[in-house]
């Protein structure tokens, strides 16, 4: 009879094939942090495009550097996300490693609303440049930075961002305003100051302000004029005989400069549309441009003479007794907002990308969606994992080993299992077909298909008894034979010997995953018994007790609880469907051992003729 030689499968390199798996999920399950994360202490971050396109910004000159408005609402931003006044709010270039100045005007995390400046380089003609906000969290210091975010040819900006207050300057010039604004609290920029014809600002007699003969200058602002009153002055600087005036002329705007005798006025423009927001700048180089709504409307070949005398906001209340007074020269009715002055010519790219920023259909600037960091260096987690001790960080890592095991033996076991319930399944199809003589049978399989059947505990069980059979059987083609009771009992005692053997295969390695299950929590719970008594033993030791000493060191200490139990987890869910598969293929073996037996008494009864079974 040829037998095939059955050995037990291999599963050394399927161990190790399964723990390069194992590895390679956990690496691709760990949160990775996004690409260039600037900085993993703050959570989220938003990209922010500035868009220069034709269908965006249309700017078709580089503005060079400039301060950019950024408005959040909480239709693009999430307020819950950030410290509740703001100051964690970092912005980044688009290389995600360059630190951008900023300032907060306006930061209202109840209403949702917030307003920063942002000092952006360069931006691209026709073109797009990126930056990042980042947001989230707690522990960071206010980092804003008004000053820096403007050029040192910046000499006055006023946001009006204080309510009732006189306005304050923004830049490194220190020049506010006096006195005490009327406050618009719905202008175009947050809060603005409201005209009336009599009230004025008084801007500072400071070096910054002062304008020498033929020096460029540049002056800005948004007014919002009244629908019955559209005739005022702006702004007004005097020296003198020589003057500045900008100002409203039955809604004209119009630029008047006199430089002693000489009297240059820039030409009647049609009237701004009443009670609407317009941005009016005035740039003097080589000539003076006015530009409204950032396009120039007029020029005029003048210059500027020097003027080194204090500055009216809304009126010309410096004008000397006698001295000229140009058309309209009484005080502007209605609203004024983000007046900005410079000693230098500002480009027709700078006021275009200012307009487009700071306008209520703000084109320039594009939001994306929140992003969230979500490495365990940053948030929360992160926090809590600096906190982790060293004999913490031993308790995880004898856990983490202790999780690969698991789940190596799970993996191995699940397929061998599955293994030897196909080959069951395939052996029980054969079997069922089989004639009275199934030792015949038996032996046949083993010449024929035992490679196939190699993983059936059942096929094994089956090869076990006709084995026992055929030493039963006489070789030399003489006597009758019989299958005594005795022999029968032998073949059930062989065959109980195969199905022993064959569970304990079954079950091997299994005790891993009960060591798992119940060292897994008492390992973690060892490491957080510890991590809270050092948390403890470092209070008692600096004397330092409040809620921001204790909390990182015990929630780092529970971090090794939650190992614990995630180590235990799927080990027992694992245990527990592999146990029940495995008592299933038992209870099979067990019934297909008396099924066999059973057949192999009614083949070979007591009064059986001589029969020869084949051996070769």
């Amino acid at each position: 009879m040829v037998i095939a030689q059955l050995r037990p499968a291999s599963s050394q390199r399927s161990a190790l094939r399964v723990l390069f798996v194992f590895f390679l999920l956990a690496v691709m399950m760990v949160p990775s942090a996004a690409h260039a994360w600037w900085n993993t202490d703050w959570v989220y971050r938003k990209k922010i495009t500035i868009d220069a396109s034709a269908m965006a910004g249309a700017l078709t000159e580089d503005p060079g550097r400039v301060a950019l408005l950024i408005r959040l609402h909480d239709g693009i931003f999430k307020f819950s996300d950030a410290k509740e006044d703001g100051t964690d709010l970092r912005f980044v270039d688009s290389d995600d490693k360059t630190p951008l100045k900023f300032h907060i005007d306006t930061y209202d995390s109840l209403l949702g609303i917030a307003l920063l400046w942002v000092d952006v380089p360069a931006i691209p003609a026709g073109g797009t440049r990126e930056m990042y906000l980042y947001f989230g969290n707690a522990k960071a210091p206010n980092a804003a930075d008004p000053r820096g975010t403007y050029d040192a040819d910046q000499t006055l900006v006023y946001h009006f961002a204080d309510r009732a207050a006189p306005p304050r300057d923004e830049t490194a010039y220190n020049n506010g305003g006096q006195p005490a604004v009327t406050s618009v609290d719905d202008a175009l920029i947050g809060r603005g100051v409201h005209f009336g014809g009599t009230n004025v600002i008084n801007l500072p007699r400071s070096p910054s302000l002062a304008i020498a003969a033929g020096s460029p200058f540049t002056w800005s602002a948004w007014i919002k004029p009244d629908p019955m009153q559209r005739t005022g002055v702006l702004f007004a600087k005097r020296d003198g005989t020589n003057s500045l005036v900008i100002g409203l002329d039955q809604g004209a705007p119009y630029v008047n400069i006199i430089n002693g005798a000489a009297n240059a006025r820039s030409a009647v423009l049609p009237a701004l549309e009443p009670a609407k927001w317009h941005h009016i700048a005035v740039v003097a180089a080589a000539q003076i441009t006015l530009y409204i709504d950032g396009k120039a409307a007029a020029t005029s070949a003048a210059a500027l003479p020097a003027l080194t005398g204090a500055g009216t906001l809304g009126g010309d209340t410096a004008r000397p007794a006698g001295a000229a007074a140009p058309a309209a020269a009484g005080g502007f009715v209605g609203d004024l907002d983000e007046l900005e002055i410079s000693k230098v010519a500002r480009s027709a790219g700078f006021i275009a990308a200012s307009v487009s920023a700071q306008g209520m259909d703000a084109k320039l600037l594009a939001y994306g969606e929140d992003e969230e960091n979500a490495s365990w260096n940053g948030g929360y987690f992160g926090i809590i994992l600096k906190q982790v001790t060293i004999d913490g960080w031993v308790v995880i890592g004898l856990l983490m080993v202790m999780a690969a095991i698991s789940w190596v033996v799970m993996a191995n076991k699940a397929r061998y299992i599955s293994r030897v319930a196909r080959a069951n399944a395939r052996f029980l199809e054969l079997f069922t077909r089989a004639e009275s003589d199934v030792a015949r049978f038996v032996s046949e399989l083993a010449e024929k298909d035992a490679a196939r059947l190699d993983a059936s505990v059942l096929y094994r069980i089956a090869y076990a008894g006709s084995a026992e059979l055929a030493k039963r059987f006489d070789r030399s083609g003489a006597g009758n034979f019989v299958l005594s009771d005795q022999a029968i009992a032998t073949i059930r005692a062989n065959l109980d010997r195969v199905i022993a053997y064959e569970g304990q295969r079954l079950n091997a390695r299994m005790v891993l995953l009960t060591i798992a299950i119940s060292g897994g929590p008492f390992l973690g719970l060892l490491g957080t018994v510890v991590g809270v008594m050092i948390t403890f033993a470092a209070i008692a030791a600096t004397g330092d007790v409040n809620i921001n000493a204790i909390a990182p060191g015990i929630a780092a200490a529970l971090v090794a609880t939650v190992v614990g139990l995630g180590v235990a987890i799927p080990a027992l869910f694992g245990y527990n469907y592999l146990i029940t598969r495995i008592k299933d293929i038992v209870t099979e073996m067990h019934v297909f051992a008396d099924e066999f037996v059973t057949r192999l008494a009614e083949a070979y009864p007591q009064d059986y003729e001589p029969k020869r079974l084949a051996a070769e």
